[in-house]
């Protein structure tokens, strides 16, 4: 589904996600077993293989690329709360993008990132993924970080803990198939998460990433816009949501090629999270 068909579900989301953005890293908190989709919370915080690039300042080794399949899920902690920043010293940024990959613009923002030598995290939707694993394998040779979000997009706290499972089962599947390795992050459509979310989550590996900063760029708000609200919102650690599909992404495309510049100039890393051993 659509995110534009979807706007007004998440215009009354979006009013928690301001509030809950400012919180900053959520702690390592564990949360109980649930046999059912239980307590909702409130919305968190708002190609063909290509030659190695030369390393950079900005660039980390891939985390993700070619080769066997784990065996088994890492475990990890059920949280209670998503990750919502960076932990870490230094300017450091984290840009992710959602809902794609979608051919018209995905291409474009890999494309902007690769100019800059850049890595970012692209939160995938499984019905989108699974006709454009050409991108998927791209997105691992150039060092991003490919993460689940669902197969659909639906909102995930009006679903059993069957529905849940399957949307985020399903996607985990496509992403291994494309890049090699299963998904170690998630983010909950919409922001909007609850027990069984967390705990569906970690059972498959994988830690759960909001966000920070919000550019509501799916609203299209002009690319001025955008990239005020990028450099408004730029501080160490924090993690910045745009889109590149769901609709017309003509302006977030247009908006990363002139902020990501700015950001590097004025002294931001721009960077990926590693996951603890």
């Amino acid at each position: 589904m659509k995110k534009d068909q979807l706007f007004t579900r998440r215009r009354i989301l979006l009013a928690g996600a301001a509030v809950a953005g400012a919180a900053g890293t959520a702690g390592l908190l564990a949360g109980g077993s649930d046999d059912t989709a239980g307590d909702a919370t409130g919305p968190a915080a708002g190609a063909p293989a290509r030659p190695a690039m030369k390393p950079s300042a900005y660039r980390l080794e891939p985390l993700t690329g070619y080769g066997p399949p784990s065996a088994a899920p890492d475990r990890v902690p059920v949280r209670r709360e998503p990750l919502m920043s960076l932990p870490g010293h230094g300017r450091t940024m984290v840009l992710t993008f959602d809902d794609g990959p979608d051919p018209r613009y995905t291409p474009q923002i890999l494309d902007t990132l690769a100019r800059y030598d850049v890595r970012a995290m692209f939160f995938v939707c499984g019905e989108m993924a699974v006709d454009h694993q050409d991108l998927l394998a791209r997105m691992a040779d150039e060092g991003h970080v490919v993460g689940n979000h669902t197969w659909s997009h639906p909102l995930l706290t009006q679903l059993s803990r069957r529905r849940i499972r399957s949307e985020i089962t399903r996607t985990s599947e496509v992403i291994e198939s494309g890049c090699g390795e299963r998904p170690r992050w998630f983010r909950a459509p919409y922001g909007a998460w609850n027990r069984a979310t967390f705990q569906l989550g970690a059972e498959l590996g994988m830690e759960p990433l909001a966000w920070t900063v919000d550019t509501l760029d799916w609203t299209t708000p002009g690319t001025r816009t955008i990239v005020d609200r990028v450099r408004a919102g730029a501080a160490p650690g924090v993690v910045i949501l745009s889109h590149d599909a769901g609709g017309d992404r003509t302006q977030s495309v247009k908006a990363l090629r002139r902020y990501l510049p700015r950001l590097l100039d004025s002294g931001y890393r721009i960077t990926v999270p590693r996951r603890r051993p």
